[in-house]
């Protein structure tokens, strides 16, 4: 489980390297805190960075208990796809919110494996 929890470190990480961007935006656009209104190229970074923590409410526990319930090195990979995919999401997404369905997709597909993995883990567990 180290490996998850490598992974789990790594996703906060990214987590608030997105949080740095969004305070680099801040000055680079002069929007004021708490204003979360203003220049366009702001406004993405600050998307990215919200829709980043709306994912990982459900990555963290999704991963963890799918690892529990099947092999960690699976969860360590689907986690590092996920972590490669939040970066393609916040590239498009920064260049043209029209760009970053390839990234949020890919996200979103392991973020399923990971949900419906976990949940058939348990009640595999709980019938045997």
């Amino acid at each position: 489980m180290e490996l998850v929890a490598i992974i789990t470190i790594l996703a906060l990480l990214q987590f608030v390297f997105f949080g740095i961007q969004v305070g680099k935006m801040r000055g680079k656009h002069g929007v004021k805190a708490p204003d979360i209104i203003g220049d366009p190229e702001f406004m993405r970074m600050f998307r990215i960075h919200q829709n980043t923590l709306e994912q990982l409410i459900v990555f963290i526990p999704a991963l963890w208990i799918f690892s529990h319930y099947f092999d960690p090195k699976w969860g360590t990979a689907i986690g590092l796809i996920y972590i490669a995919s939040r970066f393609v999401y916040f590239q498009g997404y920064l260049k043209d919110p029209s760009a970053r369905g390839k990234g949020f997709g890919l996200g979103f597909a392991t973020l399923m494996v990971l949900t419906l993995g976990s949940i058939v883990g348990a009640v595999m567990k709980m019938l045997a």
